[in-house]
């Protein structure tokens, strides 16, 4: 070890250095400003910030909308996140079951959507579902995508839209690295493609499958570009419609320490959803 200290510094110190300055000193910054709070001496006294303690973690869980944004995520994932990752590994499966003739342009094809930042992407969709602008409106003269009922739908499909082709890449390139002689020895035995694809592919690709379970479930809390473009189209997406968007809202009054708490919050709760998640599947995984 003490051979190759140098190299293993040469690869750690710059990963180091950025992670700190662009990730841990960040995250401290936002844990001091929750911490203070803004006072002013009469109506039109001058602001002064002071400690505040805990004072804006009470204001965040006394705060209904963000909570309210909280739950609608929380749905909002229980559904979305189970299609688009069924989605992806039934176009991976297809993609490595050599059924499909021109592999290179349907993987291609597949994975095209996410190469659209999500801004144009929830603008064009946005105009797919507006009424008087859809080329479809077949569909948007009898049902109101953009109402209350409907907008969270369609923007978990400009989501599913997006990310379907990023996680079909990563399930892929897991099938990819499974050895063909099992799937020969499998052939042998006389299981076919749908034998091979549940009893094989699908147990061996697990890890993947969790991983873009995990990416998805931080992403979803994380959710900001596409509803913020949807206020345009919906009066029904308010500015608290997600908890990054109360975060954004917050910050632009501005508040920024409740902005802070609020994120600080939210970081905890993506980080026990996750960590919960993956604590599940080890075990679910162990049992099996």
């Amino acid at each position: 070890m003490t051979r190759f200290r140098g190299a293993v510094l040469f690869f750690v110190v710059p990963f180091t250095a950025l992670f700190t300055l662009f990730y841990a000193i960040p995250i401290g910054y936002a844990i001091v400003q929750s911490l203070y709070k803004v006072e002013r001496t009469g109506t039109f006294g001058p602001a002064r910030e002071v400690f505040g303690g805990l004072d804006q973690y009470r204001r965040v869980f006394s705060d209904g909308p963000f909570w309210s944004s909280v739950e609608r995520m929380l749905l909002f994932g229980i559904v979305q996140v189970p299609v688009m990752l069924g989605l992806a590994l039934i176009l991976a499966l297809l993609l490595d079951s050599g059924l499909v003739r021109g592999r290179r342009f349907f993987r291609l094809a597949f994975f095209l959507p996410y190469a659209v930042p999500g801004v144009v992407a929830a603008i064009m969709w946005g105009y797919i579902y507006s009424p008087n602008l859809s080329p479809f409106t077949a569909v948007t003269a009898n049902v109101d995508l953009l109402s209350a009922r409907w907008v969270l739908w369609s923007i978990a499909n400009v989501v599913t839209w997006v990310y379907v082709g990023y996680n079909m890449l990563i399930i892929y390139a897991a099938l990819l690295a499974v050895p063909a002689e099992i799937y020969e020895a499998a052939r042998i035995d006389g299981a076919g493609q749908f034998r091979i694809a549940w009893s094989i592919k699908i147990p061996l690709v697990r890890p993947a499958l969790v991983l873009t379970a995990v990416f998805s479930i931080i992403g979803t809390l994380q959710l900001l570009a596409e509803p913020q473009v949807f206020r345009a189209f919906s009066s029904a997406v308010s500015s608290t419609y997600t908890p990054n968007l109360t975060v954004y809202s917050t910050s632009s009054v501005p508040n920024f320490h409740l902005a802070a708490a609020f994120s600080v919050v939210l970081a905890l709760a993506t980080f026990v959803l996750s960590f919960s998640f993956l604590k599940f599947t080890q075990r679910k995984g162990g049992l099996q």
